[in-house]
C-alpha cells in the first residue's frame, strides 16, 4: 500500500516547470518540494529563478531558500532531507508535487543513490588543488578522457559534481558512469513523472528573454553581493560564474550577458539529454495542464485496477 503519490515535473531550465508545478500543486491541493539544487540557498532568488513572492504565498513550498550559501547539501543529504519531509507531507496530503531540473535530485529522491566509493580525503584534496589552481575546464576535461559517457550528461558548470566523477573515475579505475548501477530503492509512495519542454528555438528564445529579464531585475547587484562567497559551491552556477568574470576585468558585461545566455542553453541541452533516458517520463508543452492532470488521474486509476 502506497502512503502517497509523488508527482515529479522535470525539465530543462526555462520551460515553464515552476507555473505549471503551481497549476497542479493547486489543483490537488498539495504542497510543493523542489527539486532544484541551487533554489535551496538563500540570497540567489533571481539567479537561480526561485519562485516569485505571489507563488510561494500560492503554494506551501519546501528547500526552497531553506540553506545558507555556505552550508554543502549533497545529494546523499537532499535524499535524506527529502524522505524524511515526505514522510511528514503524506501523513496530512495524498499528493505531493516535486518540481525542477537537478537530475541527481530526482534520482535520489524517487531511487536512491548508487553506492559509490567512500572519499579518499588524499585524492580529493589532491584535485581541490589542481581546481584552484587550473580551473574548473581543466577537470572538466580530465572527465572527458576517464569518463566520456558521463561528461555527455553532467552539469559541466558544477565543480563539486565533476570533481566527485574524476574522482570516482581515479580512485576505483573504472568510470564513474560504470558504476552508476540504477538500481533502484523501494520507496513507500508512488511516483508519477511529467516532463515539460518546449521545440528548441522556443525554448532557446525563453531563455534568452529570462536572462534579459534577470539581469532587469538586479541580478548583476544580487551577484555583487555574493561576490565575497564565489569560491563556495552554491556559486559555481550559470549566471554567477561569468558576472564575476565582469568583475574581474576579464570580459566586458555585454560578453557577460550573452555568455550567461549560451551557458544556460547548453545546459538545459545537457538537461534534456539527461531526463530523455528516463522511460517513465511523460511529457508535455508547459501550457497543457488539462492533458497533464488527465495523465495523473489516469495513473492513478491504473494503481487502483
Amino acid at each position: 500500500m502506497n502512503s502517497g503519490e509523488l508527482i515529479v515535473i522535470v525539465g530543462p531550465t526555462g520551460a515553464g516547470k515552476t507555473d505549471l508545478s503551481i497549476r497542479v500543486a493547486q489543483h490537488f491541493a498539495a504542497p510543493i518540494l523542489s527539486t532544484d539544487s541551487r533554489q535551496i540557498y538563500r540570497g540567489l532568488p533571481i539567479g537561480t529563478a526561485q519562485p516569485s513572492a505571489e507563488q510561494l504565498r500560492a503554494v506551501e513550498h519546501h528547500f526552497i531558500a531553506s540553506h545558507d550559501v555556505m552550508q554543502e547539501f549533497s545529494c546523499g543529504a537532499f535524499e535524506t532531507a527529502a524522505l524524511a519531509l515526505l514522510d511528514e507531507l503524506f501523513r496530512t496530503h495524498e499528493r505531493v508535487v516535486a518540481v525542477g531540473g537537478s537530475g541527481l535530485y530526482v534520482r535520489a529522491l524517487c531511487e536512491g543513490m548508487d553506492d559509490l566509493p567512500q572519499v579518499d580525503t588524499a585524492l580529493r584534496a589532491r584535485l581541490n588543488d589542481e581546481l584552484v589552481r587550473e580551473g574548473l575546464d581543466a577537470l572538466v576535461e580530465r572527465l572527458r578522457q576517464l569518463d566520456p559517457a558521463y561528461y555527455e550528461v553532467v552539469d559541466r558548470q558544477n565543480p563539486a559534481r565533476v570533481l566527485r566523477a574524476v574522482e570516482v573515475c581515479m580512485q576505483s579505475g573504472r568510470p564513474f558512469s560504470e558504476q552508476r548501477t540504477g538500481t533502484r530503492r523501494q520507496r513507500p509512495f508512488n511516483v508519477v513523472k511529467i516532463g515539460v519542454t518546449l521545440p528548441r528555438e522556443e525554448l532557446y528564445e525563453r531563455i534568452d528573454r529570462r536572462v534579459d529579464a534577470m539581469i532587469d531585475a538586479g541580478l548583476e547587484e544580487e551577484a555583487r553581493r555574493m561576490l565575497p562567497f564565489r569560491n563556495l559551491n552554491a556559486l559555481q552556477t550559470v549566471g554567477y560564474r561569468e558576472l564575476f568574470e565582469y568583475f574581474d576585468g576579464a570580459i566586458s558585461r555585454e560578453e557577460a550577458i550573452e555568455r550567461i545566455k549560451r551557458n544556460t542553453r547548453r545546459y538545459a541541452k545537457r538537461q534534456l539529454t539527461w531526463f530523455r533516458r528516463d522511460p517513465e517520463i511523460r511529457w508535455f508543452s508547459p501550457f497543457e495542464t488539462e492533458a497533464v492532470l488527465a495523465w495523473i488521474e489516469q495513473q492513478d486509476a491504473g494503481e487502483s485496477a
